[in-house]
């Protein structure tokens, strides 16, 4: 079994940072690629970034130069520093991870979502 947890959401004024982490844990043989989504409420599901194993980056166009993702892969981590937000950040933000196990193929897994909501 593989799982994804994240952690570090919460309430931060406009203008403030936040930083999200999540880490993958299990019977994990390798994990690919990483990347953070996020849910506002009524809208669908969106990419914010995403991150190769050899460390490429790709960005929504809304949070390009103010979010910033990066991972540890010897910890299996994927964190997601988030600058300068904006109300329109606020949604429920879920990291996503394609990992192979020992004893299962490559697959999407998905963390359970951790809320962020920027507000004064």
């Amino acid at each position: 079994q593989v799982h994804l947890v994240e952690s570090g959401g919460g309430l931060v004024q406009p203008g403030g940072s936040l930083r999200l982490s999540c880490a993958a844990s299990g019977s994990i043989f390798s994990v690919n690629a990483m990347g953070w989504y996020r849910q506002a409420p009524g809208k669908q599901r969106e990419l914010v970034a995403s991150i190769t194993r050899g460390g490429s980056t790709n960005y929504a166009s809304s949070v390009k130069g103010r979010f910033t993702i990066s991972r540890d892969n010897a910890k299996n981590t994927v964190y997601l520093q988030m600058n300068s937000l904006k109300p329109e950040d606020t949604a429920v933000y879920y990291c996503k991870g394609q990992i192979a196990g020992y004893d299962s193929w490559l697959d999407d897994y998905w963390g359970q979502g951790t809320q962020v909501t920027v507000s004064s």
